[in-house]
């Protein structure tokens, strides 16, 4: 089963319902960032998210962000995406460790915490990117987008994301966002309310081998559902470089690189999204800085 996106349309086109498996997406980050459990709940839930949110994006240029602050000892979390989608995530603390909840599941909203925000920036090329916020909920990540959804782009959406994890990682991810057109009646919202009571957990719906197609129809309750787009192109993929990073020794400013020179004589950087390393030998933080005083000079 391979990581994808499926869109449909329900009830003759009155429901929008996105649904993705993102388990390699959610693995590659547990591998990269070496999350602990409850870390890999919370990241590939936003992960999740981002995919799909990330899948409504028009433009190649186009950009979405997510960033999750809590109170609880995760810290934040930041996820980027463009329109592929592919998508790469960040965490203050990958190493959290909490016992089971009261459910005897991994207690996410406790590691993010009850008290914080949630922030989405979209890029999408015009003067300025569109900027929502929407203080945190619950924690449990699904009903904080939901509340999102509702307060800051009004619509009533139905929110669910899933990870589940085992001793060999991760399972089975994925998630789904159900969008009630304004011609949808109340008996079809009814009827969906009704189809997600009895669907159970995503993780569940894909640990059982269920398609995208077989959990839209079950979420919906709609069995002549209408496929209407399929991506299956998602990856969890840094776009990060030695030049990039060279960019970021350069905004630091002269003072700070002299020092850096002198003191040390070379510096290495990590990229916080996938971990990898660059090393900076004097000579190139002599260029660095040369090309900061012609600059300063022109």
């Amino acid at each position: 089963m391979q990581d994808e996106i499926k869109k449909f349309l329900a009830y003759n086109g009155k429901i929008s319902v996105v649904c993705a498996n993102t388990t390699k997406i959610v693995e590659d980050a547990r591998n990269i960032h070496d999350l602990s459990p409850v870390a890999t709940a919370a990241m590939g839930r936003i992960l999740t998210m981002a995919v799909i949110m990330g899948s409504e994006l028009k433009g190649s240029k186009d950009k979405l962000t997510i960033q999750l602050k809590g109170d609880g000892p995760l810290g934040t979390i930041i996820v980027t995406t463009n329109s592929i989608p592919k998508v790469k995530g960040a965490i203050s603390n990958p190493y959290v460790d909490l016992p089971l909840n009261e459910d005897g599941k991994l207690d996410v909203g406790s590691a993010i915490g009850r008290a914080g925000y949630l922030n989405i920036v979209k890029d999408i090329g015009l003067k300025d990117p569109y900027v929502g916020i929407c203080p945190i909920v619950s924690g449990e990540i699904a009903e904080d987008f939901a509340e999102y959804f509702s307060k800051s782009e009004q619509k009533n959406t139905a929110v669910a994301l899933g990870v589940l994890v085992d001793k060999d990682g991760v399972r089975r991810a994925g998630g789904y966002i159900i969008t009630p057109m304004p011609d949808a009646t109340d008996e079809e919202i009814s009827k969906i309310e009704q189809a997600i009571f009895k669907a159970g957990a995503i993780s569940k719906m894909l640990d059982n081998n269920m398609s995208l197609l077989d959990i839209a129809r079950k979420i919906t309750g709609d069995e002549n559902i209408q496929v209407i787009e399929e991506n299956k192109k998602l990856a969890y993929e840094c776009d990060c470089s030695k030049e990039h990073m060279a960019d970021a020794l350069a905004s630091i400013g002269k003072d700070e690189l002299t020092n850096i020179i002198e003191e040390d004589g070379e510096a290495e950087l990590i990229c916080h999204f996938c971990n990898k390393k660059y090393h900076f030998n004097q000579r190139e933080l002599f260029e660095i800085l040369e090309e900061l005083n012609l600059n300063e000079r022109n």
